[in-house]
């Protein structure tokens, strides 16, 4: 790996986090300069794990950007959201310690910030990305949000909590705050742009 002035970027490292959370929840991503924002909320959803089953968004610079789906069920007096298929990274300031915004549910209203590290000159043009560093598990989908996520954690993580076997029953009989696991997570990454990628609706076992 390279980095300097005398070899043209190829990539950019990410730092991802969702919002509202403490200890925080992110991962830190390379991601190929030439990828459209499409491909990278599909790196996003492998980051995290989620299941890719609600809308979401970019907030850029005070323009929105996803698909038009997204932009077909907005109300006449919703800002308007532009084509995620027509922008990459590279169109935008990638001058390092940029962050942007990243929302998947509009119903839970996970919101993530996209922090733009450092430009890479790799020897070869990367044709994936890769996850190479992160921490802890993403809550579980359809958990209601922030405040949703913290009743949860106090049910699944209390035994004697009257909710405890109910919540760990639904979160599909584990839940582990603190899992991260970097080999699997980089491996759903590299296949991100797979249409038959494997999403995990359950925590995977630990070991």
């Amino acid at each position: 790996m390279m980095t300097g002035r005398f070899r043209e970027f190829t990539a950019v490292q990410v730092r991802v986090s969702i919002d509202w959370i403490e200890p925080q929840i992110w991962r830190r991503l390379v991601v190929p300069l030439n990828f459209t924002l499409r491909d990278l909320h599909l790196v996003l959803q492998a980051a995290f794990g989620w299941m890719n089953a609600h809308l979401h968004e970019f907030e850029i610079g005070g323009l929105r950007y996803g698909e038009e789906l997204a932009d077909a069920e907005r109300g006449e007096d919703d800002p308007r959201s532009f084509d995620e298929m027509e922008v990459r990274p590279r169109d935008f300031s990638r001058k390092p310690g940029t962050s942007f915004r990243y929302v998947y549910d509009m119903g839970d209203n996970w919101e993530h910030t996209v922090c733009l590290e450092e430009l890479l000159a790799l020897e070869s043009a990367p044709k994936v990305a890769r996850c190479v560093e992160g921490a802890r598990a993403r809550p579980p989908e359809d958990v209601g949000g922030v405040s949703g996520y913290q009743e949860f954690l106090e049910a699944v993580l209390d035994r004697s909590h009257e909710e405890h076997r109910a919540m760990l029953r639904w979160a599909g009989g584990r839940f582990d705050p603190e899992w991260f696991d970097l080999a699997l997570t980089n491996k759903d990454v590299e296949r991100a742009l797979h249409a038959d990628l494997k999403r995990r609706s359950r925590q995977p076992k630990a070991g």
